[in-house]
C-alpha cells in the first residue's frame, strides 16, 4: 500500500486533534509533511513529535522562538507567519485536512485545492463565504473535495454512486442545541454558560453558539447546496436530538438512505482519510437497541430565525453569505463578551444584511473586503446595543 502524504491545516483545534488521533493509529499509512497550528506552540510541538512531521508551522510569529526550542535535537523544521501557513498548504501533500476555524482558513484552504489534490473541508467559511471562488479553483485545479462535517459527509456517503439526477432532495439534521425546549424568555436571559452546554457535542466555543443559535445548521444549508449542486428548497433540516442519523438523501424512487453514526467527528474524518477506502477506527460502535428511539421534528424559525436568514442569504447570492457569515462571527464574539444578549445574535445578523444589501464578490480580494465591512457594520451595531 503506498503512504499517502497528509497536512494538516488547523491541528491543534477540534477537528485537528481528532486527525492527529486518527493518524497517531496509523502511522505506517501516512507521512506528514506539515503541521499548521495557530498560537498554541506546545499542542503544535507535540503533535509534531508524535507524527515525526516534516513541518511545525504556527500562524503566529510569535511562537517560533518557543517552537524552536521545543523541537530542537529533531529533525522537525519549523516556520511561523501567515505566509508559513501558505507555504505549507501549497506543499502539495495527497491529503489536505482544511480545519482552520473563520476566514483565516480561507486563503490557506484556497491555496490547498490549487495544488489539484485532496482537501478534506472543515471549513465552513471556504464554501459559504467564497463559494464561487473555492468551486472555481477546485475545478480548475482537479481538486477534491471531501466534506468533513459529519451532515455534509452524510449526505456524500449516501449519495454515493448514484445519479445526480435521482436526487430529489437531502436532510440534514440537527440536535437542536441546549435550548430546543426553552421559551424565548429563557433563550433572551441566558448567558455564555447555558449556551456552550451543548448536549451531546463537545466542540470549540464559536461552533457551540451557532449550533445553540442554530447558524450552525444555516451555514451547513449554504455549504450543501454549493457542495452538491442543490438549490434551498432541495435541503431540508429536521432537528434529531439523539444525533444518531447525520443525513438524508431522498431518491425518486421514493428510497431514503442514511448515514447513522455514533456523534463522534473521528468518524467523518476517517472517512475523508481514508477514502475511497473505509479506516478501521476507536471511534464508538452504534448500538440502536441501546438509543432506544430516534426523534425528528420540524425546526421552530421563530425562535430560530438563522435558518430563516442564511436560505435569504443563499437565494440572494453574491456576497450575502459572506456577510452572513461575518455578523455572525462579531455578534457571537461580542455574546461571549457579555456584550449583547443571546437573541441579539440573529437580531445583529439581520440588521447587516438589511444595511449592506445584496453585493458581488468574484474574486478572494473581494470577499476578503466585503468580509471586512461586514465586521465593521455588525461591530458598529454592536457597539449600540451594548451601549
Amino acid at each position: 500500500m503506498a503512504v499517502k502524504t497528509v497536512t494538516i491545516l488547523g491541528s491543534t483545534g477540534s477537528i485537528g486533534v481528532s486527525t492527529v488521533d486518527l493518524l497517531a493509529a496509523a502511522p505506517e499509512r501516512y507521512r506528514v509533511l506539515a503541521l499548521v497550528g495557530n498560537s498554541n506552540g506546545q499542542r503544535l510541538a507535540e503533535q509534531a513529535r508524535l507524527l515525526n512531521a516534516e513541518w511545525a508551522v504556527c500562524a503566529d510569529p510569535a511562537q517560533h522562538g518557543a517552537l524552536t526550542e521545543m523541537l530542537a535535537g529533531t529533525a522537525i523544521r519549523v516556520a511561523c507567519g501567515p505566509q508559513a501557513v501558505l507555504d505549507a498548504a501549497r506543499l502539495g501533500a495527497d491529503w489536505t485536512m482544511a480545519a482552520i476555524t473563520g476566514v483565516a482558513g480561507l486563503a490557506p484552504t484556497l491555496a490547498a485545492a490549487e495544488a489539484g489534490r485532496i482537501v478534506a473541508l472543515a471549513n465552513k467559511e471556504a464554501l459559504v463565504s467564497a463559494g464561487d471562488v473555492m468551486l472555481r479553483a477546485v475545478s480548475a485545479a482537479g481538486a477534491t473535495l471531501l466534506p468533513v462535517d459529519s451532515e455534509h459527509n452524510a449526505i456524500f456517503q449516501a449519495k454515493a454512486g448514484n445519479p445526480e439526477r435521482s436526487v430529489e432532495k437531502i436532510t440534514l439534521t440537527a440536535s437542536g442545541g441546549p435550548f430546543r425546549l426553552a421559551s424565548r424568555e429563557e433563550m433572551a436571559a441566558a448567558g455564555p454558560e447555558a449556551a456552550l452546554r451543548h448536549p451531546v457535542w463537545s466542540m470549540g466555543a464559536k461552533i457551540t453558539i451557532d449550533s445553540a443559535t442554530l447558524f450552525n445548521k444555516g451555514l451547513e444549508v449554504i455549504e450543501a447546496a454549493r457542495l452538491f449542486g442543490l438549490r434551498s428548497a432541495q435541503i431540508d433540516v429536521l432537528v434529531h436530538p439523539q444525533s444518531i442519523v447525520h443525513g438524508m438523501v431522498h431518491f425518486s424512487d421514493g428510497s431514503i438512505l442514511a448515514q447513522l453514526g455514533a456523534p463522534d467527528m473521528r468518524i467523518p474524518i476517517a472517512h475523508t482519510l481514508g477514502w475511497p477506502e473505509r479506516l478501521t477506527t476507536h471511534a464508538p460502535r452504534l448500538d440502536l437497541a441501546v438509543a432506544g428511539k430516534l426523534e425528528f421534528l420540524p425546526p421552530d424559525e421563530e425562535k430560530f430565525p438563522a435558518l430563516r436568514l442564511a436560505r435569504h442569504a443563499l437565494q440572494e447570492g453574491g456576497g450575502s453569505p459572506t456577510i452572513l457569515n461575518a455578523a455572525n462571527e462579531v455578534a457571537v464574539a461580542s455574546f461571549l463578551r457579555r456584550r449583547i444578549g443571546f437573541l441579539d445574535i440573529a437580531s445583529v445578523v439581520e440588521s447587516v444584511l438589511e444595511r449592506m444589501g445584496r453585493r458581488s464578490a468574484d474574486r478572494l480580494d473581494d470577499v476578503l473586503a466585503l468580509d471586512d465591512e461586514a465586521r465593521r457594520c455588525a461591530g458598529a451595531l454592536e457597539a449600540q446595543r451594548a451601549a
